[in-house]
Formats: structure tokens, C-alpha cells, sequence
């Protein structure tokens, strides 16, 4: 009797600047092959490039159609270089950012194809990181709180900017006619999915965590809640969709033309399209209480789960079988982390640093964590509070800002990176004990992404301060595994999240806190605390005027969008 051909599946994880495909062996977990594909038109936060007009501040777009052209470079690469026979390949997952929306037409063709609304760029997708949408999410937060709180203690107590209810509004009030023309307003995971099997496919996770959508609570906002909010603004409940499936449910099978376009088999299993975040747990082999899941590189996502529901303050929500089946899911993180280092280290680093990294075919980061890490905690003589895409959790507010206290002449570039891998941790630190103050117990931490693997300062840094050991994964593509085993569950593959977990990437390594360094750190966090309430909580005034009187003066610029229109206005009239 032959042996059984082994099977595969494949997980494609839509990140903020590329797509990235993993082909995993089943009977081992083993990952076969890889590939990565940047989006064609990147993260266009700067300029339209179809008509180079300046984008409002805190916009971040994405053009759907780069994600259809990723998905079949990563995946016809993939399946070309390992010499797997495609018919042994059962299974497809998707994941990507979230909350990140693509706004259509009934047929879900996206709203950036149509020639009028090309020149207008909130057609185009709103990436995670959008955050011009704030106004709009304070607008719903002040009606929620006016109503006692309606649906609010779910989600940490306020509605995120990033989440679907503010984008939706802003598109409303600053593009009617975009808005009217978006029959669905869908996420991109969920877009993705629904090109492949040829039908609208929604998943019941992203609904519950970034569309305000609470199945124990009978749905989504009240209409006549959504009208107060905005007069109309209920038409919102027409565009996004009630029918969800579950997190590894079956959306369906590749259609035979897409089947064809990606070299595979129309009777490939699709799993219906998950959050990159929530799909790494299962990626991590977690799926039991007690363990953190960090996910981490451009931002920080923190995953757990509970048999029993708590509300704790300032998270991103809490859903029903929304990370693993039985269990409630909970999300929090912090929207700036990888990024911001990114960001330091293009605009900020030393003119030295450069040269150091040139002499010696070192990168950048390289060098300055080198002398970051000659540092001892508190030696830097700096507070950063890493607010640089706003905050996410606890104080879910995408207008607060960062800032630099302690600076003196004597402050080089190498101080200021390691006091911004501090606020990394202290930020880590504020969201645990939060969920701890809601009496969640966390009784191990595990990291994934490709952040831990390219600092492990950071990660010493962090297990210091929590004075927790952290494991890291042994795997760079956690998300894309995640959803590989999403597809191997929608093909029958697997028979549990269980067995997906039994063959997920071990663990790498751990990060052993250090008792002498944590008491040091832990009279650093008590000044840095105060400073996160005082700037978070009781004296926001300064950050938010500081963003008003930038809005306004970039908005008399002859060159920005604003003027234009005002321009225009006066010259019609």
C-alpha cells in the first residue's frame, strides 16, 4: 500500500508595504517556500500618485489592485520554486491589516477603477493607519457616552479612528458622493477572499473587533444611534454586510479562472479572510488561556483569550470565538512601534551613524542598537512617550503625539533610539496591567513578527521591564503560517485548532529579565507614567492645539488641497 502524498496549504499575509506567501507542509509544519511582493503604488500617504496632488495629513491609502497583483507574484513564485504538485496543495488562507477598507461597488469592484472617482482619494483603500478620521470617531464616542456608553465598554470604551465606523463617517461628511456610490464598504481581508471564490465572503472576527459589531448585543449600533451621530448616517447598515463565517470556516474554492491565474486547483479550499494579528496565535501554537501573543513589527498587536468575558479598560475589543473557537477574544497594541524606529533611523539618526554603517557594510539599525545596548537602563536620561501614529491602547487616541523630555546638548542619536525602545516597553507594560486590573490573568508572553528577530534589545529591554521572560518565535512569516493553517482547517486538513497548533513553529528563543535592571526600570516606568497621564489624560490641550495650528498652517499653503478649494470657491462666486 502507497504512502499518502503529503498535503499543503498556503497562507498569504497582506502586510502595510508588501504581500508575503508561505507554502507549509502539513504533516509537519515545516515551511516549504516563501515569497515576498511590495505593492506597486506602496503606502501613499504623501501624494495621489494619479494626479499628484498633495493627501490631507494622517491619510494612508493603498490601491486594491496591488493586493490582486501581489497575491498572484507571491503565490505563482511560490508553487513554481518548491515543485509542489498543485493538486496537493488543499488549502488558502489570506490575512492583512486591519482595519483596512476598500470601498465598492455592488459587483465589489473597487471605486478607485471608476474614472470620476480616480482624482479622489478617499475612493481608494483606507489603510489601518489612516488616521484622519479621529473628528469623526470623537463625534460617535461623545453620542455613545451621552447614551451611558451604549456598546462602548466593549471596545475598551471608546470607538478607535483606525476602526470602520469613523472612516465610513468621515467619507460621508467629506465625500457624499464617494460615500453614494459605496454599495459595500468591505475589508481588505474580506475583499481578497471574495475575489477568489467568486461571492461576498465576510469574516465574523474583523466585523466584531473594527466594525463595532457585537453578536451577543444583536449586531451592529442601533440605527436610530447611527442618525444621531449624522442624519443619515444609518445608510452606513446597508453597505457592510450581516452574514459572517467564523475564524477557519470555508469561504469556498478558488474559481477556475483564479484557480488558473495562481496555478492551482479550482478545488483548493479558500478559509474566509482573517485579521494578520489574530491568525498569528494560531501561528504561535497558542490557543489556550494565560498566553499574550505580541505581534510585532510596524505596529504592536497583543492577542489573548478567556473562557470567561472581561471588559478591560482601553483595548481594541473583546469578541465571542473571534480568535479561537470557545474562547473570547481580546485585542490591544500599540499603533507606532516598528515604524517608528523605521522613521528614526531615516530622519533622525547621526550623520556618524551613516558613516559607521557605510565603513563597515553594516545597516543603520545595526549600528545604533550597537550603541543603544552599551547603555544601562536610565543612562540615556530621557523619557519618550511613542505616540507618533497616536495612541491605541489604553488611551485610544490617534491625535495624541510624541514627545522628547530630558534632552541636553549631551544627547546623541544612539540615547534618543534607546529611550524609544523604552517607551516600547513601558507601553507593553501599561497594556498588561490593564488587563490584569480587569482580572486577566497573563501568565506567559510570546513575540512574533519580524521586529523581535531584528532587535533583540528591544526584547531584552521589554522582558526587563515586565520583568517576564519572553519567547520568540522561531519563524519571520507568523502571520502568513497562521493563515496557512486557516486554510488547512477550511480544506479538512486539519481536524482542530488544536492539531494547527500541535505543528506550529516552535519557539526560537527566550529573553530572561534581568532583577537588577527591572528595579532600575521600574523607577523609570513611575516617571513615565506620570508623564502618559498627565500628556494622555489630564493635559491633552498642548498636543491637540499643537496639531491644530499645524492643520491650519499647512492648509494656507498655496500647494495644499484645502487652499486649492478655497481658491476655486472664490473664483466661482
Amino acid at each position: 500500500m502507497s504512502a499518502r502524498p503529503p498535503e499543503y496549504s498556503l497562507g498569504i499575509d497582506f502586510g502595510t508595504e508588501s504581500a508575503r506567501a508561505v507554502l507549509v507542509r502539513l504533516g509537519d509544519g515545516a515551511e516549504i517556500a516563501t515569497s515576498v511582493h511590495p505593492y506597486a503604488h506602496g503606502v501613499m500617504d504623501q501624494v495621489l500618485p494619479y494626479t499628484g496632488e498633495h493627501l490631507p495629513l494622517d491619510t494612508a491609502l493603498h490601491d486594491a489592485d496591488d493586493y490582486l497583483e501581489a497575491l498572484t507574484a507571491t503565490i505563482t513564485s511560490v508553487v513554481t520554486r518548491s515543485g509542489v504538485p498543485p493538486e496537493s496543495i488543499v488549502g488558502l488562507g489570506i490575512d492583512s491589516t486591519a482595519c483596512t477598507l476598500v470601498f465598492t461597488d455592488a459587483d465589489l469592484a473597487p471605486l478607485s477603477r471608476v474614472d470620476r472617482f480616480k482624482s479622489r482619494h478617499l475612493a481608494y483603500v483606507r489603510l489601518w493607519k489612516h488616521h484622519a478620521a479621529q473628528r469623526y470617531a470623537d463625534r460617535i464616542n461623545q453620542v455613545a457616552r451621552s447614551r451611558e456608553g451604549l456598546y462602548l465598554p466593549s471596545f475598551g470604551g471608546s470607538v478607535n479612528a483606525e476602526w470602520l465606523l469613523p472612516k465610513a463617517l468621515q467619507t460621508m461628511i467629506a465625500a457624499p458622493d464617494v460615500y453614494q456610490a459605496a454599495e459595500r464598504i468591505i475589508e481588505a481581508q474580506d475583499w481578497i477572499v471574495s475575489q477568489l471564490v467568486g461571492r461576498e465572503v465576510r469574516a465574523a472576527s474583523v466585523a466584531g473587533y473594527k466594525a463595532s459589531y457585537l453578536q451577543e448585543r444583536g449586531g451592529y449600533p442601533p440605527a436610530d444611534f447611527l442618525d444621531e451621530v449624522e442624519p443619515g448616517f444609518s445608510s452606513v447598515l446597508t453597505k457592510v454586510g450581516e452574514e459572517f463565517l467564523a475564524p477557519g470556516e470555508r469561504a469556498g474554492t478558488l474559481t477556475p479562472a483564479w484557480a488558473e491565474r495562481l496555478g492551482l486547483t479550482a478545488t483548493t479550499a479558500v478559509a474566509v479572510g482573517n485579521t494578520d494579528a489574530h491568525v498569528s496565535v494560531l501561528g504561535c501554537g497558542v490557543v489556550r488561556p494565560g498566553t499574550m501573543v505580541a505581534v510585532m513589527g510596524t505596529s504592536v498587536c497583543n492577542l489573548l483569550v478567556t473562557e470567561d468575558r472581561h471588559e478591560p479598560h482601553g483595548i481594541q475589543g473583546v469578541v465571542r470565538d473571534g480568535i479561537i473557537p470557545g474562547m473570547w477574544g481580546y485585542e490591544a497594541g500599540q499603533a507606532g512601534v516598528g515604524d517608528t524606529f523605521g522613521w528614526f533611523a531615516k530622519h533622525l539618526a547621526g550623520a556618524d551613524i551613516a558613516d559607521r554603517a557605510l565603513i563597515s557594510g553594516r545597516s543603520i539599525f545595526d549600528v545604533i542598537e550597537s550603541d543603544a545596548a552599551e547603555l544601562t537602563p536610565g543612562e540615556c536620561g530621557l523619557l519618550v512617550l511613542d505616540w507618533l501614529s497616536g495612541n491605541r491602547s489604553i488611551l485610544v487616541d490617534s491625535k495624541l503625539s510624541g514627545a522628547i523630555v530630558g534632552l541636553t546638548l549631551a544627547t546623541r542619536s544612539h540615547h534618543i533610539y534607546r529611550a524609544l525602545i523604552e517607551a516600547a516597553g513601558f507601553g507593553q507594560r501599561i497594556i498588561l496591567e490593564a488587563f490584569e486590573a480587569a482580572g486577566i490573568e497573563v501568565d506567559r508572553l510570546v513575540v512574533c513578527g519580524g521586529l523581535p528577530h531584528k532587535s533583540p534589545l528591544l526584547m531584552q529591554t521589554m522582558a526587563d521591564i515586565l520583568n517576564r521572560p519572553i519567547e520568540v518565535s522561531s519563524s519571520t512569516n507568523t502571520p502568513a503560517v497562521g493563515a496557512a493553517l486557516h486554510g488547512a482547517l477550511a480544506a479538512d486538513a486539519l481536524d482542530s485548532f488544536e492539531a494547527g497548533a500541535r505543528i506550529a513553529p516552535t519557539h526560537a528563543s527566550t529573553y530572561v529579565p534581568s532583577p537588577d535592571r527591572h528595579v532600575v526600570y521600574n523607577d523609570v516606568f513611575a516617571l513615565y507614567r506620570e508623564l502618559h497621564d498627565d500628556f494622555g489624560v489630564t493635559n491633552t490641550a498642548p498636543m491637540y492645539r499643537l496639531r491644530d495650528l499645524r492643520d491650519q498652517a499647512q492648509a494656507r499653503r498655496p500647494d495644499s488641497r484645502a487652499f486649492r478649494r478655497k481658491a476655486d470657491h472664490a473664483q466661482n462666486h
